[in-house]
């Protein structure tokens, strides 16, 4: 069960406040009786940043995503601010080093495919509660540089800066930090005061390592429109085993379907750690509170029932149920019946490519492995079969029997490798 994240003698009266408390979204809030009276009181409009800096968001953003998503279950009309401006700064939280400076139509790029992804777990539209997506470049780049100094500067000391973490943990680590990041957290208070002004937003959320970054918003609008706002972040999620949610072995746990099969996203929430089952299943699907108690109370094999309702209902919020489905009836066949599905994740190789192509780069071609040397070492601990059979020689070339084999990582990952014949020509 998740533990009351409210401060003592304080019950939520709102239906906002009452949901994420329930589902273990609330880290900490500037002022619960106030939000919670504003939430009361009438259509309730807050706002995510989120810089386009890669051309998908992984599991580690998808909870502040729900966030959003809950935000409008419970009536309240979600803002996602596409970071067009931001990015060109990059934020220096939680970062050692300076952020690679992307093009402007890398960032465009970059947009046009996240936008995806809010697309399948938002409503948009015209009605008070429907989505808005905006870019925050609209109003950043236009400001001149002695104008932006001058509306906003006077409002920051460099020695609160200085304690903010995102600035505090670079310098603590002896690592530098570029006058470019340091000017990220004006910026990020500017489009609060924007997003207030045009949409009268009044409640910024994220993840707890940017509670700094959206006090500073709420500071900055309280001096110079004399309003109130309001701060809400949510916890870093880690696993029980203390591992990064959102990162494997593999890398990135990716949101967009090109990045990470259906199939792929669904087996990484199949592999969930017994005691997070009931956990993720409040924050990243959809399913009803009294029957995660149910599937969380399960115990010894049964708990892996549990953990299949978890991998289809999360595919599914962010795939489509067909995509669920049959991601869950692949697996089924695979790995509980002995077979092999047309369900798998498919990858076909020319006779050519296949060519003295070696155990090693097969494996990186198939999604297994990061790199040649990942492979590699996936391969000398015993991690890769082809149809069965364990791979010693990262080096060999890749020797299948037919024009169609089964790739194996570990117990939970599979693969088709089909050979695409060239037809034969006429003479």
């Amino acid at each position: 069960m998740s533990s009351n994240p409210f401060p003592p003698g304080f019950t939520p009266r709102s239906d906002f406040l009452r949901l994420l408390g329930e589902r273990g979204y609330i880290h900490q809030c500037s002022d619960f009786e106030g939000l919670d009276a504003a939430a009361r009181a009438g259509v309730l409009t807050a706002y995510i940043g989120f810089d386009a800096t890669a051309p998908s968001y992984h599991v580690g953003n998808l909870l502040v995503i729900m966030m959003l998503r809950r935000l409008q279950q419970a009536g309240g009309k979600p803002i996602v601010v596409m970071g067009g401006g931001t990015t060109k700064v990059g934020d220096p939280s939680g970062k050692d080093e300076t952020r690679r400076l992307l093009t402007e139509g890398d960032i465009a790029a970059n947009i046009a495919s996240l936008s995806e992804t809010f697309a399948k777990l938002l409503r948009f539209g015209d009605a008070p509660t429907d989505a808005v997506m905006v870019d925050n470049d609209a109003w950043l780049s236009s400001f001149g540089y002695v104008e932006f100094l001058r509306a906003f500067g006077p409002h920051f000391t460099i020695n609160r800066m200085l304690t903010f973490d995102s600035v505090k943990l670079r310098l603590d680590r002896e690592q530098p930090l570029t006058f470019l990041e340091f000017n990220y957290m004006l910026m990020q208070a500017v489009d609060f005061l924007e997003l207030n002004r045009r949409f009268g937003c009044i409640l910024q959320m994220g993840g707890s390592d940017q509670w700094g970054n959206i006090v500073n918003g709420v500071e900055l609008i309280r001096r110079v429109d004399q309003k109130g706002a309001f701060a809400l972040t949510a916890p870093l999620i880690a696993t029980s085993s203390g591992a990064k949610m959102g990162k494997t072995a593999a890398g990135a746990v990716w949101l967009n379907a090109e990045m990470r099969t259906p199939y792929d996203y669904w087996q990484f929430w199949r592999n969930t750690e017994d005691a997070d089952v009931g956990r993720f299943l409040r924050l990243y699907t959809d399913m009803p509170l009294d029957e995660i108690a149910r599937l969380e109370a399960l115990a010894g094999a049964e708990v892996n029932e549990a953990k299949k309702v978890l991998a289809t209902e999360a595919t599914a919020l962010l795939h489509g149920r067909e995509a669920a489905e049959t991601a869950a009836a692949a697996a089924r066949a695979a790995f509980e019946e002995g077979r092999l599905s047309g369900g798998l994740p498919t990858l076909t190789l020319s006779a050519a490519q296949l060519n003295g192509m070696s155990n090693t780069a097969l494996m990186v071609a198939a999604g297994f492995a990061n790199s040649n040397g990942d492979a590699r070492r996936q391969i000398a601990g015993g991690a890769f079969r082809i149809d069965g059979v364990k791979i010693s020689d990262a080096n060999a070339p890749v020797a299948l029997t037919g024009i169609e084999a089964e790739l194996r990582k570990g117990n939970s990952r599979k693969r088709l490798v089909i050979i695409d014949e060239p037809e034969s020509k006429a003479p």
